[in-house]
């Protein structure tokens, strides 16, 4: 099956059979669309979806669950304390040099950080003081403040930190993860994404396979409504009768597939169908958190205004991973305060701090942290000035020269901060490493190399980190 992209066009449609390009289409956002994609890989190589052995046997960490900020968060306002600010805040001066976006120019203005920050945990991290809960498993954070992106436009930057390319149409992190170690889950997929109900900037590109097999791409679980679309079958209509109409779909066609040998698109619909059928028996168990304890749900703050949304994605994410799911991503929305930055920012880790918490504390009495790689980022960092002047209305603008990522569990180094930015935040000056960098050592800390996850597309061997790139070894305990 070829792997390029198909985009069907209005008034184009030939009238001829329907291909397997017009059945893939024709299944559209539904269970349907989520069963096939994770069957096109194994019909392809003619192969079930299994687990397989990394690269590197030791490797802790098994699975992911990527805390996606979208927006760019303020490594000054979080995690990266800069008191140099408070005896600059609101001085007015032109920036220099070469501009990389139209808000870089023009009269600039220092900000000093609304929040107050505090050494937490017995590692002394630095966070912001409204980090209530988060501050409590603080040496369980791995902080880096050395890495760098390219771009400070969102869909660019978002598809450089989610898939190692500005310009989109390469596969996922979670989608190389996939492919380099499998599935534990038949029945589920192995590549699960919790959005917002507005997908962030760069769409569902975000989460592409790109070139891999279809089977490897993520698999969003909608913000409203059913998490996915037909997931459960008609009203009338019981699994017993459901079993019935497949045996005997199965028994036609497998009398027409001898007849018509090699039919793809026969086969696929075939496998299709018993996917699907498999997904009802295990995806409603697995989504329903109604069945979880109180004490469980008020931990990750379900039920409380500022942290149910939230929550509800973090505790799902732990049953996702339990359940064998290999990558979840998980996003929240948006960072991108330009202004009034203590309320936006304040608002945004309240709702955060106590799921994200709760997640890591759950994981770890579960016995899961250790095997558990959870990376929390934003696609960039921000400036330490602003164009907005006076009063409480300042913020933050894009930069791609420092930011604040943190990592727990998998093996990475727990309770140490890698890395440093000078002392306005502006640019990474200590363990400065690009994004290509931060792939590769995530690849590691999964017992995967970059230089040998590859796929051949195109004419050449192709890697997440696109040319290569150097583990961060401090990263790694």
């Amino acid at each position: 099956m070829s792997t390029k992209p198909f985009f069907p066009c209005a008034g184009a449609r030939a009238l001829h059979a329907p291909t397997r390009r017009d059945f893939i289409y024709g299944l559209g956002a539904s269970l349907g669309s989520v069963a096939f994609s994770a069957l096109l890989a194994e019909e392809a190589k003619s192969q079930p979806v299994t687990t397989k052995p990394g690269h590197f046997p030791g490797a802790k960490a098994k699975n992911v669950i990527f805390l996606m900020m979208e927006g760019g968060p303020s490594h000054i306002d979080t995690f990266d304390p800069k008191p140099t600010l408070e005896k600059l805040h609101l001085k007015e001066f032109t920036r220099e040099g070469k501009q990389k976006s139209a808000m870089e120019s023009g009269k600039r203005y220092y900000v000093q950080s609304p929040f107050k920050f505090i050494k937490a945990g017995q590692s002394g991290a630095d966070m912001a003081d409204n980090w209530t809960h988060l501050a409590k498993v603080a040496d369980d954070l791995c902080f880096f403040r050395g890495c760098t992106v390219d771009s400070v436009n969102h869909p660019t930057a978002m598809y450089q930190m989610n898939c190692g390319n500005r310009f989109g149409g390469d596969p996922g992190l979670g989608a190389w993860v996939n492919y380099g170690l499998g599935s534990a889950n038949r029945n589920l997929p192995g590549f699960v994404v919790l959005p917002e109900v507005s997908y962030p900037q760069g769409g569902a590109a975000n989460w592409s396979n790109g070139y891999l097999p279809a089977n490897f791409q993520g698999t969003p679980l909608r913000a409203k409504g059913s998490p996915i679309l037909d997931l459960m079958p008609p009203a009338g209509v019981t699994q017993e009768q459901q079993r019935k109409n497949l045996d005997l779909i199965a028994k036609l066609n497998a009398a027409h597939a001898e007849q018509h040998p090699g039919h793809d698109e026969l086969s696929a619909r075939m496998n299709n169908y018993e996917l699907a059928f498999r997904m009802q028996m295990q995806v409603p168990e697995t989504l329903d958190l109604s069945k979880e304890d109180e004490k469980t749900k008020e931990l990750y703050g379900i039920g409380k205004d500022s942290t149910d949304s939230f929550g509800r994605k973090c505790l799902l994410a732990r049953k996702l991973i339990e359940k064998g799911v290999r990558f979840v991503q998980l996003y929240n929305g948006s960072w991108d305060s330009h202004d009034y930055i203590e309320r936006a920012h304040g608002n945004l880790v309240r709702g955060v701090d106590q799921p994200i918490a709760a997640l890591i504390a759950d994981l770890k009495q579960r016995g899961l942290l250790e095997s558990t790689l959870i990376v929390w980022c934003g696609e960039f960092g921000r400036t330490p000035d602003n164009g907005v002047r006076g009063g409480t209305a300042y913020g933050r603008d894009h930069n791609a020269n420092a930011m604040t990522i943190w990592l727990a569990g998998g093996g990475c180094n727990a309770g140490h901060t890698i890395g440093a930015t000078d002392e306005l935040g502006m640019a990474a000056v200590e363990g400065k490493a690009h994004v290509r960098d931060l792939h590769v050592t995530l690849l590691r800390l999964l017992g995967l190399d970059d230089n040998k996850l590859t796929y051949y597309h195109a004419g050449r061997f192709k890697q997440l980190s696109q040319f290569g790139g150097s583990v961060i070894k401090n990263l790694i305990a």
